[in-house]
């Protein structure tokens, strides 16, 4: 059995999570969930109650490990596999503060607004975790300017979590291109890793359309 179980769809987010496994050159099993199906079944329901994808399942010795949202399992996977993925001391506070700004308010600021809701009013801003759309987008802009990873010079797992929503939005439109988004962007998508996990998930999604 593979270390990792790594419980997907390839039109998910768990294209995030595929290229932290490749990154971390870590030993995993795929289950492919399929929506409205076997993504809603008890037994993938008891490893994740949300009934999303992706989840981690660790094997080890003393009993599995369940992991899911994908920043905690980026990172975990860095702690388990690639302890070199992630920061060291002086680099751990710009690790952890991009790490969860993308996942909270970048995340909160790209899902509101596409979902018809961005707050104009001052007081309404100052009650919600991203302020605005904007002022997100810009704060986010400003702690990428002047380096190439999130750590500056070296690449960690925190990049996997930050870079995909860059590369994601800079694609699809939920983020500007802005010069320090698109060349971020250009930056991880040369990554080896990142090439193999997203042919992956690019045959599969190909597998799926044609039956």
């Amino acid at each position: 059995m593979a270390d990792y179980t790594f419980y997907t769809n390839p039109m998910s987010r768990g294209q995030i999570v595929r290229w932290a496994l490749h990154e971390a050159q870590a030993g995993y099993e795929q289950v492919l969930l399929t929506y409205g199906g076997t993504i809603a079944e008890p037994a993938y329901l008891a490893i994740n109650p949300m009934g999303k994808v992706p989840a981690l399942v660790h094997h080890r010795e003393g009993g599995d490990r369940i992991i899911i949202e994908c920043a905690a399992i980026c990172h975990y996977l860095a702690e388990t596999a690639s302890p070199g993925l992630l920061a060291d001391d002086a680099e751990k506070s710009e690790y952890f503060r991009l790490l969860f700004f993308a996942a909270g308010p970048l995340e909160q600021a790209i899902t509101a607004r596409n979902m018809g809701w961005d707050p104009a009013e001052p007081e309404k801003q100052a009650t919600t975790g991203f302020g605005s759309y904007e002022r997100t987008v810009d704060a986010f802009e400003t702690l990428l300017q002047g380096r190439d990873f999130v750590c500056g010079k070296r690449f960690t797992m925190a990049d996997v979590y930050v870079g995909s929503q860059v590369i994601w939005g800079v694609q699809f439109g939920t983020l500007p291109k802005r010069p320090a988004f698109e060349a971020y962007a250009s930056r991880l998508t040369e990554r080896t890793a990142y090439i193999e996990a997203k042919a992956i998930d690019a045959t599969l999604i190909e597998e799926n359309a044609n039956g």
